[in-house]
């Protein structure tokens, strides 16, 4: 076990740019490889993840500030942030639990300082990220993107595995 953070890759893009969609497959090809990663996902909207009537939000609203509710399957920490806060990536990496990860993948907090690969779908009409990122290390597009930096790697939006071979690659990561 060690204290160090592992790799931390990012994924950037729009709302409805398909962040997550991307994420839930690249996840199972990556662990095919043997990768052991994490995700945290940053959302601009408020969430509740405790339901009416189970223990856990019952003492959350009878004003416990953090809940962390064990089984012997996983663990929820559920934190309020009384007032509410703007999120930092560290200020969540230090909360979670990496300890046992090859990698964690980011998605969201897209104005973060880490390596990221940037979605795009030019018919959403949202600008592209990466000339105002110097972080942005390949743009997944559904479509080919002219006048791209020939130091930006261009990868098919539609193609999981070869976002998957890439980031392997780039991570030069391999099973121990």
């Amino acid at each position: 076990m060690t204290d160090q953070l592992p790799p931390i890759l990012g994924f950037a893009a729009f709302s409805g740019t398909g962040k997550t969609s991307l994420l839930s497959q690249l996840i199972p090809l990556l662990k095919q490889h043997g990768i052991r990663l994490g995700v945290i996902k940053h959302s601009h909207h408020d969430f509740e993840i405790d339901q009416p009537g189970k223990d856990s939000f019952k003492l959350r609203s009878a004003g416990a500030s953090s809940v962390m509710l064990v089984s012997p399957y996983r663990r929820a920490i559920i934190s309020e942030f009384n007032p509410p806060q703007a999120n930092r990536l560290s200020d969540q990496l230090a909360a979670f639990p990496y300890q046992d990860l090859d990698l964690i993948l980011v998605e969201g907090f897209r104005d973060e300082a880490i390596a990221k690969i940037e979605l795009h779908r030019p018919s959403l009409g949202k600008p592209l990220l990466y000339p105002n990122d110097t972080h942005i290390i390949a743009i997944a597009s559904d479509q080919s993107l002219l006048n791209t930096p020939e130091t930006l790697v261009c990868l098919d939006l539609n193609q999981p595995q070869a976002i998957a071979d890439f980031i392997i690659d780039y991570l030069e990561w391999s099973p121990a």
